[in-house]
């Protein structure tokens, strides 16, 4: 399931699955390479409509990406059912993934988490989660690029021939 434009990932230069150096543009850079709904949400630290990503129940194996800069963020096999609305998983790819600060919006003490990479606002991070970490990261899908396992050996192994 991929529910992004190939073509918006191709008009970003700083998109990529590999590159982990820091990405620093600013807010009118990014508004003229991201689509207006991602950059709502990565930039401006909105949320998306609960049960409105198509991630929420998607069962698929693979990899959760920034769908701003392309930073690996999540593994499908510590995604879960939470119910909350949004996809939530227990556990980020590693601990450089994600950026973590305190929110104090809304009249709530929370834990905001931002993409490790290019500091986007993902959703944010609560201590309700399952075993083994106990932690909730309540992601906006919409800020969100998947790649399914088979799709990503694929392009692996076409890049060794």
């Amino acid at each position: 399931m991929d529910t992004k434009d190939p073509a918006q990932r191709e008009n970003n230069p700083v998109y990529s699955h590999t590159n982990d150096s820091p990405v620093t543009l600013t807010n009118d850079e990014w508004k003229k390479i991201l689509p207006k709904n991602v950059y709502d949400i990565a930039r401006n630290k909105g949320t998306e409509r609960p049960w409105s990503s198509p991630f929420e129940d998607s069962k698929e194996i693979g990899t959760f990406y920034c769908a701003v800069c392309g930073n690996p963020l999540f593994r499908s096999d510590t995604k879960f059912e939470s119910g909350c609305g949004w996809p939530s998983f227990y556990e980020p790819i590693s601990k450089t993934s994600i950026i973590y600060s305190a929110d104090h919006t809304h009249g709530m003490e929370r834990t905001e988490v931002e993409c490790g990479r290019c500091k986007s606002h993902l959703g944010h991070v609560f201590k309700d989660g399952p075993p083994p970490t106990g932690l909730r990261y309540c992601i906006n899908g919409v800020v969100l690029d998947f790649e399914k396992a088979q799709d990503a050996e694929k392009k692996y192994n076409e890049g060794k021939k």
